[in-house]
């Protein structure tokens, strides 16, 4: 094999894996959407038909801290999650403009007021203040008059912290502190739940 000959394959090689690579990351990121996914799940798993169906793995200690952030409540005034410690969180990133954001705020604003003491909800608005400003979500949240605690991402940190490049998506994250699962897409209220399932404690969810 000549030198010209090596090179086309190694070059026919690299393509190969760009491809693989490319699959994999579609796989972890684009790949579940609207399904639960375990934060201990390996990327490149084959999603589950139905994602009422997918099972519910439990925390282990080997999943990973949830990055902390800082957000902004509607009087200006910081929240971090860290603040949250000791209870599970269900972190939601939305914008008003998100028709899929839309769709599936009513199943958080019911399972806000159903877990309500129980597990704290972190709407978090992705506030660019171009494309989204806290007046017009505010707005938004005032004719829907939905209830459920909202934040606003005005230096945008969470989403970076997270990744976050499309709405809605949504985190579990247990009273430890740990990313239990995450939901890519707009969920229902039975994925909701399921998520809540995997971060309330056992007494909890029988009592509730």
């Amino acid at each position: 094999m000549n030198k010209k000959q090596r090179t086309l394959v190694l070059v026919a090689a690299a393509f190969v894996l760009l491809l693989v690579l490319a699959s994999l990351l579609y796989a972890r990121l684009g790949g579940d959407s609207g399904r639960l996914m375990a934060e201990s799940e390996p990327a490149g798993s084959t999603p589950a038909a139905d994602p009422a169906a997918d099972a519910a793995p439990t925390p282990t200690p080997a999943l990973a801290m949830a990055p902390d952030f800082t957000v902004y409540d509607a009087d200006g005034e910081p929240v971090r999650l860290s603040d949250f410690r000791g209870t599970p969180v269900v972190i939601n990133f939305w914008a008003s403009w998100c028709g899929p954001c839309q769709s599936e705020m009513p199943a958080f604003d019911a399972a806000a007021a159903e877990y309500e003491g129980q597990v704290c909800f972190l709407m978090i608005n992705l506030t660019d203040g171009s494309q989204e400003t806290q007046a017009t979500a505010q707005a938004f949240l005032d004719e829907q008059g939905y209830a459920f605690p909202v934040y606003f991402d005005l230096d945008l940190e969470a989403a970076s912290a997270y990744g976050v490049y499309g709405i809605p998506v949504t985190y579990f994250v247990d009273a430890e502190g740990r990313a239990v699962a995450q939901a890519r897409s707009a969920i229902s209220a039975e994925v909701l739940e399921k998520g809540i399932g995997m971060i309330l404690p056992a007494t909890a969810e029988t009592a509730s």
